[in-house]
């Protein structure tokens, strides 16, 4: 059973709920933004919900990767193809996390285009972005992508 998060629904759930709302195009628009390096409240909190009401304080936040983590998720849950390209700039994202989720993200929608950088992620100093990159690879090679 998906762990449910803090307000309520999984990710999944919550992603798909946004998607139904507003449209899958806008959802994909708002990930890529965020992968962009936008940083707008209302994408942020769209997207990952409650738990990102932290970034609306108006301080300085040194964890900002998190709207990249939470854009990937996004993808994760809805993808399309123009994606690709900030998929793959994502696995060499500085943030592990971001590495990890991109990674995840490559694995459950065959982005054969990441084949590559995936494979070299295997050596990555994280464990969790060796074992997502890992899965991606297997899955990738699996399905001739």
């Amino acid at each position: 059973m998906p762990a449910r998060s803090i307000w309520g629904v999984t990710p999944r759930e919550h992603i798909e709920a946004e998607c139904a709302r507003r449209g899958r195009d806008a959802v994909v628009a708002d990930c890529l933004a965020l992968l962009d390096g936008a940083e707008d409240p209302a994408l942020v909190l769209s997207l990952a919900g409650p738990g990102a009401r932290k970034y609306l304080d108006g301080q300085q936040h040194a964890d900002t990767y998190w709207f990249r983590v939470w854009a990937l998720r996004g993808l994760l849950w809805n993808w399309d193809p123009r994606a690709t390209q900030p998929v793959c700039r994502a696995l060499t994202d500085e943030a592990w996390r971001v590495r990890e989720m991109a990674a995840k993200v490559v694995a459950r929608h065959l982005v054969g285009e990441a084949t590559g950088t995936v494979a070299h992620l295997r050596e990555d100093p994280v464990p969790r972005v060796r074992q997502a990159a890992h899965r991606a690879l297997v899955r990738l090679t699996a399905a001739g992508a």
